[in-house]
């Protein structure tokens, strides 16, 4: 997944991991799309990808903050 929203941003689209999937395909609709999908087996849902074009730029990320990381 993180794969394909790498693949996505350098591409200039947006992306959004939605992590549902799971609880999605439990449901007695998700079973029925997967069903009519061909889809058998033992299979869990993880995540879904939602990919498009930002109505907007991304925002600036926020600075680092200064002495954060410690060594132990």
């Amino acid at each position: 997944m993180g794969n394909m929203l790498n693949a996505a941003a350098d591409l200039g689209v947006a992306s959004c991991w939605v992590h549902r999937a799971k609880e999605e395909f439990e449901s007695e609709e998700g079973k029925e799309i997967l069903k009519k999908l061909g889809i058998e087996g033992n299979y869990e849902g993880i995540g879904n990808l939602i990919l498009g074009y930002a109505a907007k730029p991304a925002g600036e990320a926020a600075p680092r903050k200064t002495n954060y990381v410690y060594s132990i």
